[in-house]
């Protein structure tokens, strides 16, 4: 029975994942109580789930990072790994889903959340991986659940196959009916469902859901459909063996309902997944992974545990590790195991081996990254999943709030990046500021929370500056005359420039037009160096770009006269010249790439016209249904919390990407208040 994934194919891993607020790390408590791991299921408002067990996620009754927790039900070892379900954390799925078995899909009967509920499809679509939806919160629905169905199959590609149809009671969903099981259950509070007889009155509306599950899976089974054909029923273990099929083909989605806060659901959940989930055998054969070879895992995600060093939690796709075997990851890097720990959330255990298909912490595995396969063979490992991280949209400046703290910051960025590839580290010396930047406000905020927690490196944050420029728009000239006595040798140097503008991009251009050898040869480098120094900051304060410098006359003195005096030159030259030719602040310009749901279309443009954005057109997001991708371009200065205003506006799924496109000229009153907050 091994090979199939049925009962005795060894641990399994399965990811929960879901839209945010939709009853995930809910979910876990339910099956982590279910299962006997924990004698009393936790509540996320309460604080005290063993999900979301860090001080951040607690202070913001949200997930921030997945939970990994290994149970046994049934004599079948499961690990569970509960993902970030917003879309400022949902990344975190990306490395954690390719190498699970399965997924379950935590959702409930919510229009607002069908895009973020496509995303978080799409993304297992696009991996391969066999999934369940499990419709949460039945016990509150207020529709059918042939219109729940209805409503969410508009999130997937794949038919959606509805396993279990509620009983219902005064309009509340009181239990439910397998389809097929051809039984019916009443929820237990907390507790497994009790078997009950079938009402009469449901007889009807259960032959009705359950032909229609049938003639789904009749869709890839002849012989199934030669039974509905000729009106036989079909052998159950038939209908069970084409439900496991279909799921790891990916040709359907099953759909179980349930209530996780009362832990109703959970048992068949837990059989279903026991019985027709996929073992490693086939997650093996999805990721193109042979049977044999040396011990491999990919590790998942990394944690910087304060006092308990680095963990990687890491599954194992091969082989077995041991505590002290040399390790070498998919960059090259080797490492040595310093612990195994066996995890349900924060709660740790010590074990002696790391078994095949087991997800497990790695202790102190340095140099070994999230997303980074490692192997304690001596050829390094191929990268096992590829998974850009996605592009940060907001970015804050940093700056230590106590000096000393200046060293030990870098350190602690270096070690919240390895946990969280998405967060991306700028140093900017043009700026004078080092910026984090991420996917949104709530994304950054948790990471500055981890600094002073687990780091204790407090940093204030501000709003980073944008590189304003300036340039000229006509012509000038002017002499610079350096002229100075201070005993013995003087210093002497003389020059007169031309100031032109170049076309926007064009840059810098020093030309050298003398004659005659008014300045000699060895001083016109030294011209060129007091130009550009000058021109690092000019008349109103910026940086002067986009302007030709032509050196066309000049003098000097045989003695006095050095590299020093014709720098001074020029810069004086230049600090002349400059005011005369009609200096014009710019402003980065970025292409912003806006991507919506099509409903919010008109809330999205008018947030682009309102930051003085100019809109370049609309189109169908290529493969997406009722998404739509906005270009325009947008100041860079206006960019900065748009995606906190995007996502208010899209039920938390906008999103966009940026390039820098041009400098524009930035007059009146905008560029008075950035010329006054410079200065």
């Amino acid at each position: 029975m091994a090979p199939n994934g049925r009962p005795g194919s060894g641990p399994r891993c399965i990811a929960i994942v879901g839209p945010f607020q939709s009853g995930k790390t809910t979910l876990l408590e339910a099956i982590l109580e279910r299962t006997g791991a924990i004698s009393r299921a936790g509540r996320v408002s309460s604080g005290d789930s063993v999900g979301d067990a860090s001080a951040e996620a607690r202070a913001h009754a949200m997930s921030i990072e997945p939970n990994v927790a290994t149970v046994d039900f049934l004599g079948e070892t499961m690990t569970f790994v509960d993902c970030p379900g917003s879309m400022e954390f949902m990344h975190e799925m990306r490395n954690v889903a390719p190498v699970c078995d399965a997924a379950v899909v935590v959702c409930e009967a919510d229009e607002r959340k069908i895009p973020a509920l496509e995303i978080t499809l799409r993304e297992l679509e696009e991996a391969d991986i066999p999934r369940f939806l499990f419709i949460n919160k039945i016990d509150t629905a207020s529709q059918r659940i042939r219109e729940t169905l209805a409503l969410l199959q508009q999130a997937s590609r794949t038919p959606l196959l509805l396993r279990q149809i509620p009983l219902w009671k005064d309009g509340i969903a009181v239990g439910f009916i397998d389809l097929a099981l051809e039984r019916a259950f009443i929820y237990r509070e907390h507790a497994p469902s009790e078997v009950v007889d079938l009402p009469d009155d449901e007889a009807m509306r259960e032959r009705e859901a359950r032909f229609a599950m049938l003639e789904r899976l009749a869709d890839y089974d002849d012989e199934l459909m030669e039974d509905l054909i000729s009106e036989i029923e079909p052998p159950r273990d038939l209908i069970f063996d084409d439900l496991a099929r279909e799921l790891r083909q990916s040709h359907v989605v099953p759909v179980l309902i349930g209530a996780a806060e009362r832990g109703n659901g959970v048992t068949r959940l837990l059989k279903a997944l026991r019985h027709e989930a996929p073992g490693l055998t086939e997650t093996r054969v999805r990721l193109g992974l042979p049977k044999d070879g040396p011990p491999l895992a990919q590790a998942m995600k990394t944690l910087h545990m304060g006092q308990g060093g680095k963990l990687s939690v890491a599954r194992v796709l091969r082989g077995a590790f041991q505590e002290g075997d040399t390790v070498i990851g998919s960059r090259g890097t080797e490492a040595r195991i310093g612990s195994l720990l066996n995890l349900v959330g924060s709660n740790t255990s010590r074990i002696g081996e790391a078994k095949e298909g087991s997800t497990v912490g790695f202790g102190r595995l340095e140099g070994i990254a999230t997303a980074d396969s490692f192997s304690s063979g001596k050829m390094r490992p191929d990268a096992i999943v590829s998974s850009p991280p996605p592009e940060p949209v907001y970015a804050v400046a940093l700056k230590v709030r106590d000096r000393k703290d200046d060293v030990r910051l870098s350190s602690a960025l270096a070690k919240i990046t390895e946990e969280d590839p998405s967060l991306v580290v700028e140093s900017r010396p043009d700026m004078g500021e080092i910026r984090l930047l991420g996917r949104g406000e709530m994304h950054l905020r948790v990471a500055v929370e981890k600094l002073a927690s687990r780091f204790q490196v407090g940093v204030e944050t501000a709003r980073p500056k944008v590189a304003y420029c300036e340039t000229i728009r006509m012509p000038s000239s002017a002499r610079g005359r350096h002229r100075k006595q201070t005993g013995g040798h003087g210093q002497f140097g003389d020059v007169m420039i031309e100031v032109q503008p170049l076309p926007r991009g064009e840059g810098f251009a020093f030309q050298d037009k003398i004659t005659g050898g008014v300045v000699p040869r060895q001083y016109i480098p030294s011209v060129e160096t007091g130009v550009r120094d000058a021109l690092k900051s000019g008349p109103l304060g910026f940086p002067v770009v986009d302007l030709a410098v032509m050196l066309t006359d000049g003098s000097y003195h045989t003695v006095d006269s050095s590299d020093a005096a014709f720098q001074a030159a020029a810069r004086l030259a230049i600090a002349e010249a400059l005011p005369k030719a009609k200096p014009v602040l710019l402003e980065p310009i970025l292409a912003v790439e806006i991507t919506i749901p099509s409903e919010a279309l008109s809330k999205a443009t008018g947030l682009v016209t309102g930051r003085r954005g100019q809109i370049l057109g609309y189109n169908p997001r290529p493969g997406w249904t009722g998404w739509d991708v906005i270009s325009a371009t947008i100041p860079e200065s206006e960019i900065g919390d748009l995606i906190v205003e995007l996502r208010s506006v899209t039920a938390g799924v906008g999103t966009f990407s940026t390039r820098f496109d041009h400098m524009a000229e930035l007059s009146g009153r905008p560029a008075e208040m950035v010329m006054q907050k410079a200065h």
